[in-house]
């Protein structure tokens, strides 16, 4: 449903079909959202190393088991050094944050695309609410937290349309690898996300592209409740989808959460798309499922998360 980045090789894809039309703010030009496979709006973030350019199409954004392990791997080896020097957390205990986050609104020169302060409030807010576990009683506390450090607004019809991404991001990114990028844009999908992987060498684009209208209150029918950027989010914090390698143990390389084949749509309860033990976790924000259906992170995705901003944010 959210996370989507370009392809990792700059060649063309077809798309796949075309469904969830919604009006932009101010009754402008119907969007359509892309789907997948599984008739859910695709997703994609870049493999390691990738440009976040390219063509798009049905969560290609998906590493193979191999690359997977490869970064862990990776990631292991930076965390036992920095625990070496004492950068890193104690054993039993995770890292905690407060992210600063700069939102830039990418407007057309008609005004389409121009959210509210109080709607950027409310993000921010969501954010919060969502990354502490204050959904569900099963939801995990990750222990990060975000404030606003600043947001700008530029009146670019190219840029609105996320065309030219490389150069506006490069032009208007603020912050450091800690810093939370947000860039609110017109596009065919409902965001896009880099991992925390890619920052040493691709530290200009790094951040999270999101759909204007998916901010509380905005137009996006079933995804208007700031729930896109929470689950962009999880991809820069480095997680991936809970269906990411389908019904396999490897899986999104979290061990708390039940495989499951593929994306779900809407509020599917008792979904159980594997034979792997449990349900498929169709409330997690790291799932395709309605804004209304999301309530938690896990504990062993909240490890994660602790795991890889030691690694690459800190």
């Amino acid at each position: 449903m959210r996370s989507f980045i370009t392809r990792p090789r700059a060649f063309a894809v077809l798309l796949a079909g075309t469904a969830l039309a919604f009006s932009p703010l101010g009754g402008q030009a119907t969007a359509k959202l892309p789907l997948d496979q599984t008739g859910n709006p695709a997703c994609f973030t870049p493999k390691e190393g990738a440009a976040a350019r390219g063509g798009f199409g049905p969560d290609t954004r998906d590493l193979s088991a191999a690359e997977q392990q490869a970064i862990d791997a990776k990631t292991a080896q930076i965390l036992k050094a920095k625990a070496a020097r004492g950068l890193a957390p104690k054993a039993g205990t995770l890292a905690s944050a407060s992210v600063p986050v700069y939102v830039h609104v990418m407007r057309s020169s008609t005004g389409a695309g121009d959210v509210t302060d109080t709607q950027i409030s409310q993000q921010i807010a969501e954010l919060n609410q969502d990354y502490a576990g204050q959904e569900s009683s099963q939801a995990a506390n990750t222990g990060f937290t975000f404030y606003l450090a600043g947001t700008d607004r530029f009146n670019n019809d190219q840029w609105h349309k996320d065309k030219q991404s490389s150069t506006y991001r490069s032009q208007t990114r603020k912050g450091g690898k800690n810093a939370l990028n947000i860039w609110l844009v017109d596009f065919s999908y409902l965001g896009i996300a880099t991992f925390p992987w890619d920052y040493a060498s691709q530290p200009k684009i790094d951040g999270i592209r999101v759909q204007y209208s998916s901010l509380p209150g905005g137009s996006a029918t079933n995804y208007n409740e700031g729930k896109t950027a929470s689950h962009e989010a999880g991809h820069w914090f480095g997680l991936y989808h809970t269906f990411q390698g389908g019904c396999t143990s490897t899986n999104d390389s979290v061990a708390d959460t039940p495989a499951q084949s593929s994306a779900s749509s809407g509020c599917p309860t008792g979904r159980d798309s594997c034979s792997l033990p449990g349900l498929d976790p169709i409330h997690n924000y790291m799932d395709y499922s309605y804004d209304s259906c999301y309530n938690q992170f896990t504990p062993g995705q909240s490890t994660r998360m602790s795991d890889m901003w030691t690694a690459y944010r800190a």
